[in-house]
Formats: structure tokens, C-alpha cells, sequence
């Protein structure tokens, strides 16, 4: 793109966003194993290595003329890192391929604490019971998940905003903040 254009997406009023625990290189790569563990079908969509992350909640449509308050009240969160553990593997309704993670009070407790930022944002919180989670695929209805989960310890120390594009384009992370 062009020196001083902007992306299509800027160019929009509102944007697509969610925040979620984003995982550093090395967490990225394990779960990339996880996900690599399966037997997909032909019409499944694995999601791509830098597209991997564990959703806290999803915003969806905002203005964005609103995101620059909604960063500060999100840099206001303070909560300890919860670490994570692989629970099971799973094809959701959907054909949704996921690895669940253990939930944990620090993990809640950070889930809560950005909820509150965002409802102060004007942001209504999702009625639906909440799932740790990392999604490996669309379209999976009939993967087969590995028998034996891979041990892996995520220390989850940083939350970022996201913004999501259409299909399979990386995320685009707007901020992250450490915990």
C-alpha cells in the first residue's frame, strides 16, 4: 500500500474488534502443534499460526471513533497472569475445532476485570457462558482430534485489542497490554 494511504479497514467507521490473551512466539508455536495433531478434513480451515490466541470477549461492531477511550479504560485492568493448560479437544457445534483451556481464578478474574472496562465503554457483555479457548479450525465437522492432549503451560502475561478482517487475513493487534 501506498506511503500515506489508508487500509480499507481504516477506512470504515466502526471496526470488528475482540480482546484476547496473545500468545509470544513460543506459545504460538505450541499451540501451532496442537492444532497440527489433527486429522482435518479436506473441508477444514485450520487457522493460521499468527491468528492464534485465546478470546476473553468478543466486542464486535464498534466505532472508531470510540477505540481511542476504549484503550484507556483497557490499560486501567490490573490483574495477575493466569497460566493456562490444555483440558480437551473438541469440534463445537458449527464444525468449530478448539482446544478448551483449564479456567482458573486468575483467569476469571482477568475475564471479569475487562468486562467491566468494556461495559464502561458502552460495550454490552455476551450473555453466553464463557468457554477458554483456542479455535485450530473451521469447518471441522469431522476432524479427529489427537487421543493424547501435548502438555504445555501457557503463562499468559499480556491481553491485547484486536481487530478482526474478513476470512483468513491476520489479525491486526492494536494494542496489548502486560498483566
Amino acid at each position: 500500500m501506498p506511503s500515506g494511504s489508508t487500509s480499507p479497514r481504516a477506512e470504515s467507521p466502526t471496526a470488528r474488534l475482540f480482546v484476547a490473551l496473545w500468545p509470544d512466539a513460543g506459545v504460538r508455536t505450541r499451540l501451532a502443534a496442537h492444532r497440527d495433531g489433527w486429522c482435518w478434513p479436506a473441508s477444514a480451515r485450520p487457522v493460521a499460526d499468527e491468528n492464534l490466541h485465546a478470546t476473553l470477549h468478543f466486542i464486535g461492531s464498534f466505532a472508531r471513533e470510540r477505540i481511542a477511550a476504549l484503550r484507556s479504560r483497557l490499560a486501567a485492568v490490573q490483574a495477575e497472569a493466569p497460566t493456562l493448560q490444555p483440558r480437551a479437544a473438541e469440534v463445537w457445534r458449527g464444525g468449530i475445532a478448539v482446544l478448551t483451556l483449564e479456567h482458573e481464578p486468575r483467569l476469571l478474574a482477568l475475564r471479569e476485570r475487562v468486562g467491566t472496562a468494556l461495559v464502561e465503554s458502552g460495550v454490552v457483555w455476551e450473555a453466553r457462558p464463557f468457554t477458554a479457548h483456542v479455535t485450530l479450525a473451521r469447518n471441522a465437522t469431522r476432524a479427529i482430534a489427537p487421543s493424547k492432549l501435548r502438555p504445555m503451560t501457557w503463562h499468559a502475561n499480556r491481553f491485547a485489542l484486536v481487530e478482526s478482517g474478513a476470512g483468513q487475513a491476520p489479525y491486526e493487534v492494536l494494542e496489548t497490554w502486560r498483566l
